[in-house]
């Protein structure tokens, strides 16, 4: 509590300051390395754009440094993911202390996937939505339209210009989901794959294909659920486990050396949205 307190004075005593960078545009806010791609290939030249979860840091647990928050008082807005644990447990507390902060959902319209829910008697209460929905072409197409509209809302003397450059962004994401279908058309690609953290469950399910998480229940897996995993794997003809620099790979390596299977590096966070795509179909398509 006393850590909160503090980082939240730090908003309040930012409070008077301006809300433009050193060069005099506008900030906006974004919350992870894919979301700022994709607002700065709209936004161009006339905001900056500022991303909170730094490179190497997991977005499901990131607490925001006292200058973060002092630097977001300074933002015209705050444009949201959706759903990721960075902004499930912030949203409030960067509300409530920043009021005059626009936020905007970019998730809004995406058909996303909820985990397994709990049964009550005669109705179910979904799970929580898997957050990673930029893993995904289709769903960088709503993100990106989702984007656009907030920049002209913010600065409606150039919507033309964010048009023009969502239109560009748009056709560069249907270019890669073609890409990613041309490396995955292979009658021999393996169509299951391993994967410590969960992060792309909307790729799998664009492209048909069986994602299989290490993590058990958000947890290290145990001994019995790790043995079951190694069976899993040979059942489903897994060549591919691919892991994540944010978390332990020693699970991914015991699997890999009693299956002989494939060890991929691969990054769901990395700034080059295009290029970490298709290097997860090549990758499947190439083992």
């Amino acid at each position: 509590m006393k850590k909160y307190t503090y980082l939240l004075s730090a908003l309040l005593l930012a409070s008077c300051t301006g809300r433009v960078g050193n060069n005099g545009k506008q900030v906006i806010t974004v919350t992870i390395e894919p979301q700022r791609y994709f607002t700065e290939a709209i936004a161009g030249d006339k905001f900056n754009v500022k991303c909170m979860v730094p490179k190497g840091s997991s977005p499901e647990t990131y607490d925001p440094t006292p200058q973060q928050l002092v630097e977001l008082d300074k933002s015209t807005a705050y444009l949201r993911i959706g759903f990721i644990g960075f902004e499930q447990s912030w949203a409030k507390r960067l509300h409530e202390n920043a009021k005059r902060l626009k936020v905007f959902d970019t998730s809004k319209g995406i058909n996303l996937i909820f985990e397994a829910g709990q049964v009550h008697g005669d109705h179910q209460h979904l799970g929580s939505a898997d957050p990673h929905i930029w893993n995904s072409a289709s769903s960088a197409l709503i993100i990106a339209e989702n984007t656009y509209k907030a920049l002209a809302e913010l600065d409606p003397n150039n919507e033309a210009y964010y048009a023009a450059r969502r239109d560009s962004l748009l056709q560069e994401i249907k270019h890669t989901d073609r890409l990613i279908r041309e490396e995955l058309s292979g009658s021999d690609v393996s169509r299951a794959f391993m994967i410590y953290h969960p992060a792309l469950s909307y790729y799998a399910r664009d492209y048909s294909l069986h994602q299989i998480p290490i993590e058990e229940s958000g947890k290290e897996p145990s001994p019995s659920y790790l043995k079951g995993l190694i069976d899993e794997c040979r059942a489903e003809n897994v060549r591919v486990i691919f892991i994540q620099p944010e978390f332990d790979k020693r699970n991914a390596e015991i699997i890999a050396n009693e299956t002989h299977t494939h060890i991929v590096p691969i990054n769901p966070l990395n700034y080059n949205w295009h290029e970490e795509m298709i290097q997860i179909a090549k990758a499947l398509a190439n083992h």
